[in-house]
């Protein structure tokens, strides 16, 4: 079952791609080819780079476009829409061509993760879903990634459903904050939809429902004596929670099981954390792990770590669910060109804001790396169709021109895909422990400096000379130069 198997999400649209759409027809523009990008300008939380995702739940959604009759009759209700536009939906066949970079990879700033050519109508009636998917998608997964680079090869479970903002952030955000790294989810549907494995044991009102705690544990060790992890911080975690969790272990123990694992979601946690793992290692349960809850997101973990807490894993709730930190990933989606017959005609955005001028054209993006140690050296973006050459290549900051620098002994590949061609599915989307494990291989190739939570290396981004051209040509020719 997938995110649009059981909802009609055809008019999750901004109305105004549905009154330009009229007009473009009304106009006689909808047969016009043209050419969006979809790309974001600076990475949540000041990072460097982020972990794109939402690929596949963007495939199902475009599978799924089809008007039905409930559709057309509530645009036809609105009294603004002329009956050809209405017909034009009523027959809406998607035609578009759509490339992409696949789920997993790390991207950065200014790079087009999805593009899109096609009938303009068509073009941008996607423009809402293809940002809503990858924004969000993408957002939590690149926040995961973060939280579980603070925990250092420590297991990290997304706790996060009961705060996430909607059913569907709380499923797909699961789902991304698997591919950027969390073991599991507390949320169980996720496991049925996306296979990310559900996790859990207690929570405080399992203790209160018993008069005494150490009853709680006992209960709780009957029905899972192999998988017996105990919340230990309901009452008094260091007086009573922990010990009567060392009494409940040692009665497995002679009953020929071992407990699995304590967790604390409250007080000081670097302290408790020192104090269960000496207590817990002189009554002989060395094995025996520590969890941590309560608040956490990559800032605490690296603090609490930095602290020698005894923590063996992570859940990690609001704040991951949420990107409560940064909450909102800014990717965008702008016209870039015009065909005319197979003249393809650059188009531009202009702003007082550097950051948001649009890199004009039809683009390809290039991934450098050292032939000897595989790590990634820079990336080029460059008109589509243009070659690489294979022995050096000069790349230089597409604002501060004199900062150049020249590549030798590299290899090279794109990261656009192909996903629709003429509107049929080209992409087989694989399957979501693949794009985890992807996640890794790429973080792999990055230097620590660009990984660092705090004041990353800027990772480099250029322009190819001839993309550069065509975008200063337009700056010039709008005046934007002067």
């Amino acid at each position: 079952m997938n995110f649009t198997e059981k909802n009609n999400y055809t008019l999750l649209a901004d109305f105004y791609e549905f009154t330009m759409g009229n007009g473009y027809l009304e106009n006689g523009m909808s047969d016009q080819i043209v050419h969006f990008d979809m790309f974001f300008r600076s990475a949540p939380d000041e990072a460097s780079y982020a972990i794109v995702s939402g690929l596949e739940p963007m495939i199902e959604y475009i599978e799924a476009l089809k008007f039905n009759d409930e559709d057309i009759a509530f645009l036809r209700s609105k009294g603004i829409f002329s009956e050809d536009f209405l017909e034009y939906l009523s027959n809406f066949e998607f035609s578009c061509d759509v490339r992409a970079v696949p789920e997993g990879t790390v991207v950065f700033p200014q790079e087009p993760l999805v593009t899109v050519r096609g009938p303009v109508i068509q073009a941008q009636l996607i423009e809402t879903m293809v940002l809503l998917t990858i924004n969000h998608q993408t957002m939590i997964a690149t926040k995961a990634n973060r939280i579980c680079t603070a925990a250092d090869g420590r297991p990290v479970t997304e706790f996060g459903s009961r705060r996430a903002q909607g059913y569907s952030g709380a499923n797909l955000g699961a789902r991304a904050a698997y591919i950027g790294g969390c073991n599991g989810t507390a949320n169980t549907l996720a496991d049925i939809q996306y296979g990310v494995p559900a996790l859990g044991t207690m929570a405080h009102s399992w203790v209160q429902m018993f008069d005494e705690e150490i009853d709680a544990f006992r209960a709780y060790a009957k029905v899972y004596p192999d998988n017996c992890f105990l919340l230990i911080d309901t009452y008094d975690v260091l007086k009573q929670g922990l010990p009567n969790a060392i009494q409940v272990f040692r009665e497995l123990r002679e009953a020929g099981h071992e407990g699995k694992g304590v967790r604390i979601d409250s007080g000081d946690i670097a302290y408790l954390s020192k104090k269960i793992r000496k207590i817990l290692d002189a009554s002989g349960f060395e094995d025996v792990k520590i969890m941590a809850s309560s608040s956490l997101d990559e800032y605490v973990i690296e603090d609490l770590l930095k602290q020698d807490a005894c923590i063996d894993s992570f859940g990690v709730g609001e704040r991951l669910i949420t990107s409560k930190s940064h909450p909102v990933f800014g990717g965008v989606y702008k016209l870039v060109a015009l065909e005319d017959g197979d003249t393809i005609i650059p188009t531009i955005k202009i702003s007082e804001n550097v950051t948001k001028i649009t890199t004009p054209g039809v683009k390809e993006i290039w991934r450098f790396y050292d032939r000897d140690h595989g790590k990634a050296l820079a990336d080029v973006i460059t008109q589509k169709g243009e070659t690489i050459p294979e022995d050096e290549y000069e790349i230089f900051h597409p604002l501060f021109t004199w900062k150049r620098k020249t590549l030798k002994n590299y290899e090279v590949r794109p990261l656009l895909e192909d996903i629709y061609v003429g509107g049929k599915l080209v992409y087989e989307s694989p399957d979501l422990d693949a794009i985890r494990d992807k996640v890794q291989k790429e973080l792999g190739t990055l230097w620590d400096e660009i990984k660092r939570l705090n004041n990353p290396h800027e990772y480099i981004v250029d322009l190819s000379p001839a993309l550069w051209k065509v975008k200063d040509d337009l700056l010039e020719k709008h005046g934007a130069n002067k």
